[in-house]
């Protein structure tokens, strides 16, 4: 289902193929977490900022409004009106995120609800039901999602459950499989490297997994508390035991010199909040470095925020304009301010994917990181 079409260094140039559309490879995975970009943003607005991948969280739309009325609807493709591919998050994340809501067993996890306090249980074959019936093109293992720094006996503990989970997960699967009736039956499992900052264990951890012969594989817990170098520290461990054929996935990653650096070390698939979330607070990327809209200095700027950029609001606003939504409380800037950030990553994979075609990746890093 991957084809690897060239490389720059480590650097990979590919396509994966899915029942929903070929996705180009690198791609930035654009978050959706409750079926939807927060900011006022809809699959035909994702689709007009080139978006290839929808991503959507499982534990969420578990709770609201439930697998079972997305799957009278048709799914996620039919609930949301969008046609290309997805990929679900398996609700592993939330574990991290929700630390304080929740209980890690060996049969799963129980967590508290962050809506109305109900207790749920998540067990792998919870998470694999729940996305079988939203029906993602990509379904993504339940794992624990570790904070770092974690001691290690701790860390050693959770990737030994998390390979059992994985298992888990696996036989569930292939069981909802042969049973039929999909909303999605192209679907695929991939599974989750764990391990912490720890080089040993993420290494042995990648090695058990990558035995189980899924066809794709995500580096998990990361940026979740380290630092940047210790991230390409770990991607540069993991990597060589990582099968070359089949995709290699950076979850929750990242900045835009974060994606670029971690391209060059040979990931193919990305997804972050941060440019939405960025967005959302008047923090905007473009072609010349980052820019604080709701800066004074914007007050009277008639110029477009990038004239490079082609999206809705540099084509069409000012950055005196954008600044009065922002300090308004208008919807509108977060929409337009989303929409603009969003293109800017896509526009940004592109140029990797292209560069990297060219042999040309350190370069395009170099003139990026001189515009930070």
């Amino acid at each position: 289902m991957f084809t690897l079409m060239k490389q720059d260094g480590k650097a990979r140039r590919g396509v994966y193929h899915t029942a929903h559309g070929d996705i180009q490879t690198p791609v930035f995975m654009n978050v959706a977490t409750q079926a939807a970009i927060k900011g006022g943003l809809s699959a035909l607005d994702l689709a007009k900022v080139g978006a290839q991948v929808t991503l959507c969280n499982t534990y969420h739309l578990h709770l609201r409004p439930g697998q079972d009325i997305i799957r009278t609807l048709g799914g996620l493709h039919g609930f949301i009106n969008w046609k290309a591919p997805m990929l679900t998050d398996s609700g592993g994340f939330q574990v991290f995120s929700l630390a304080q809501l929740r209980k890690i067993t060996e049969d799963g996890v129980q967590f508290q609800s962050h809506l109305d306090g109900r207790r749920i249980m998540m067990r792998p074959e919870d998470s694999m039901d729940i996305q079988w019936k939203l029906g993602a093109d990509i379904a993504m293992a339940f794992d624990e999602c570790i904070p770092n720094p974690s001691p290690k006996p701790y860390v050693e503990a959770s990737i030994d459950r998390t390979t059992r989970w994985l298992v888990r997960c696996r036989e569930e699967w292939l069981r909802l499989q042969d049973a039929g009736d999909a909303v999605n039956p192209t679907q695929v499992l991939w599974g989750i490297n764990q391990g912490g900052t720890f080089e040993d264990l993420r290494i042995r951890h990648m090695n058990e997994i990558a035995a189980l012969e899924l066809p794709g594989y995500a580096i998990g817990g990361l940026a979740v508390g380290e630092s940047a170098e210790d991230m390409y520290r770990i991607i540069d461990a993991v990597e060589p035991h990582m099968p070359v054929h089949k995709p290699r996935y950076l979850m929750g990653v990242g900045t835009p010199q974060n994606i670029i650096e971690a391209v060059k070390r040979g990931v193919d698939f990305f997804d972050c909040v941060m440019p939405s979330r960025n967005a959302r607070h008047g923090h905007l990327y473009t072609s010349q470095g980052s820019m604080n809209m709701i800066n004074e200095k914007y007050k009277a700027d008639e110029r477009a925020v990038d004239p490079a950029c082609s999206c809705e609001l540099c084509q069409n606003h000012s950055r005196a304009y954008l600044r009065h939504l922002f300090k308004s409380g208008e919807m509108l800037a977060q929409r337009l301010a989303v929409i603009h950030n969003l293109t800017y990553y896509n526009q940004l994979m592109q140029k990797i994917r292209d560069a990297i075609e060219l042999g040309t990746l350190s370069e395009l890093q170099e003139r990026s990181l001189e515009r930070v």
